[in-house]
């Protein structure tokens, strides 16, 4: 038994705390790495708690971590009630309803060679300062790890989040609509197939697979982009669900199969959940404030801890929500219709806004891109460049905001620049309205851009080509 600070072990082993969670290689999240990391969240984050909620999305390599999670907690003489393959936002709203910590095993959207934990304190997800307190505890780490055999889930965290969803909205509240449910390697595949039947639906499950399928909303495969047409051609539905692989990130397709934009979805559910102060980040669709739905707006850093923040920090009474980009929707306020409550659940989740905007259409009498024309024709793209080390692209980003020449060399524009936005990387807003953002991932090395325009190929065609130059530039 050895005595470390949790700090000296990620920066030996490269397994550190990203955008949101711990992420790191596979290889390097060995049983000791996962072990520490638990036992620095229990002491420094998880106080009293006597029981933490585990569980885990179906990457082969989560099981194994799991198991390495659940050791360091028997250690420290707590129990884990562990819930098996669910949506993070499922687990997360089960320690809610608990009062209990929760422990999710996921990499969620990263390449498959990489994987990560989320840890939440009895109120949620845990903050910035909950990590660095982590980084700085103390703990007591053995020279081997003995781990057990995963026992039986427990179904409670599963049935609850099927009857938030159905209790609220109704049983049979969608009778007679189609849904295509893309299930691929979603931790909400069975889930969502359940609540949308309980809700009254008609649902086509495809694309069911055992092998993992790296799911990024922000960055939909083209795989992925001609398989929905083609679904489209050959089925007739009015939505097609889908999610990224731990189902905090909604993958939302029209009637026509074409993919939402996350942060299009964003603002239409916070419309239609009444709030009335919205916060998201940075790089999210500037249509949230023109359209002058809500009273306040807030721009934030990206990740959900940042949105969380934000939302911390709104009026009291304030009806407040808050979205990422990549669709992940935070509920900061209890959300009450006739005498059916919807609680808060201020962390990412994919289900509430693909049920919100299906219900919002159905209410309407209108399609899914229906109600995407009534926003502002503001549009927005985003790709990354892979494999490229956090490092670099801090060191170009940073060069081009200190030399305009540098600048000009990565965005395909000549127009005026009207100004630089570097809450998080680097947001050039230019006269004409365009949008170019570039910044490192705070999860994986990877480049991200993003784009927006008054134009849906303008849009892309902006991104396209600076990834182009940016690429050349590296």
């Amino acid at each position: 038994m050895a005595t470390q600070q949790l700090a000296a072990l990620a920066e030996s082993t490269g397994v550190k705390f990203g955008t949101s969670g711990v992420r790191g290689l596979v290889a390097a999240m060995t049983d000791r790495v996962c072990y520490a990391y638990t036992a620095a969240f229990l002491s420094a984050i998880a106080g009293d708690a006597d029981t933490i909620v585990i569980g885990h999305d179906l990457r082969p390599s989560s099981p194994a971590i799991t198991a390495a999670c659940i050791a360091a907690i028997q250690a420290a003489g707590k129990k884990a009630l562990y819930a098996g393959a669910l949506p993070t936002p499922a687990l997360a709203f089960y320690g809610l309803t608990l009062n209990a910590p929760a422990i999710i095993i996921t990499g969620s959207h990263i390449p498959f060679d990489r994987n990560g934990i989320k840890f939440y304190g009895a109120t949620g997800e845990i903050s910035k300062d909950d990590e660095a307190a982590m980084l700085r505890a103390d703990i007591d780490l053995p020279d081997t790890v003995h781990t057990s055999p995963l026992p039986a889930p427990d179904t409670r965290p599963y049935k609850e989040y099927v009857a938030r969803y159905v209790d609220f909205f109704g049983s049979g509240a969608l009778n007679g609509t189609r849904v295509l449910l893309y299930q691929h390697s979603s931790a909400a595949r069975d889930v969502l197939q359940d609540i949308l039947v309980q809700m009254g639906c008609d649902v086509l499950a495809l694309g069911r697979t055992d092998g993992f399928v790296p799911i990024d909303t922000e960055a939909v495969r083209p795989e992925d982009i001609l398989l929905a047409q083609e679904w489209a051609r050959t089925h007739r539905f009015d939505a097609i669900f889908s999610t990224d692989g731990d189902a905090d990130r909604p993958l939302l397709g029209d009637e026509k199969g074409q993919w939402l934009r996350g942060d299009v979805v964003g603002v239409l559910c916070a419309r239609y959940l009444d709030a009335d102060a919205v916060v998201a980040p940075v790089s999210c669709n500037t249509a949230l404030e023109k359209s002058q739905y809500f009273t306040q707006v807030v721009r934030t850093k990206i990740g959900s801890p940042y949105v969380i923040e934000g939302m911390e920090k709104a009026p009291d009474g304030s009806r407040v929500a808050g979205y990422e980009a990549n669709g992940g929707f935070l509920l900061g306020h209890d959300v009450q219709r006739e005498n059916r409550v919807l609680r808060a659940l201020p962390t990412r989740d994919a289900t509430l806004p693909m049920i919100a905007l299906l219900c919002m259409a159905r209410d309407q009498g209108v399609t899914l891109s229906d109600l995407v024309n009534q926003l502002p024709p503001r549009f927005t793209h985003s790709d990354r460049l892979q494999d490229v080390p956090t490092s670099t692209s801090a060191q170009l980003l940073a060069g081009i905001v200190q030399d305009e020449t540098r600048l000009r060399a990565i965005v395909p524009l000549k127009d005026a620049i009207d100004r630089i936005d570097q809450t998080d990387g680097v947001r050039i807003h230019f006269a004409n309205g365009d949008i170019v953002h570039f910044r490192p991932s705070g999860n994986a090395p990877e480049l991200r851009c993003y784009t927006e325009a008054d134009d849906p190929l303008r849009a892309k065609q902006l991104c396209d080509e600076s990834l182009a130059l940016i690429r050349a530039a590296i």
